[in-house]
């Protein structure tokens, strides 16, 4: 947080007189966190396997979900980069695809979903 709050304070001395080189250190230090943050991801990640195989759910789906979860976290990191950059056109495209990319990842598991929830009703 320290790192955010002094890059707040040096692209505000810096967008006055280099715009450019303010949106360049934004860029640097939001990849420079999320970088940072790996490791934690990384055990999360690895503790959500271990709940899964304990539990025998198929691990097709939990990775599934992780990757919906990386889209949706990337998508938001790009998003908030282009929003900082001024272009909020490019921001809404990058959310849009995001959310495309999402839905075309859940689209197996919803189609599971349903098929169980049909085995489930009694037949007539």
């Amino acid at each position: 947080m320290g790192i955010a709050l002094i890059t707040v304070f040096l692209t505000l001395l810096l967008k006055e007189q280099k715009p450019n080189f303010a949106v360049l250190l934004v860029l640097f230090v939001s990849v420079g966190i999320f970088l940072f943050l790996i490791d934690q991801i990384q055990s999360i990640i690895q503790m959500i396997r271990e709940i899964a195989s304990k539990t025998d759910i198929n691990m097709v789906y939990v990775e599934t979900i992780l990757k919906i979860i990386g889209i949706a976290y990337i998508a938001e990191l790009a998003s908030q980069i282009s929003k900082d950059a001024g272009l909020s056109s490019l921001a809404s495209k990058v959310e849009l695809a995001g959310k495309i990319l999402i839905l075309a990842m859940a689209v197996p598991i919803l189609s599971v979903l349903l098929e169980t929830i049909i085995s489930l009703i009694p037949a007539k």
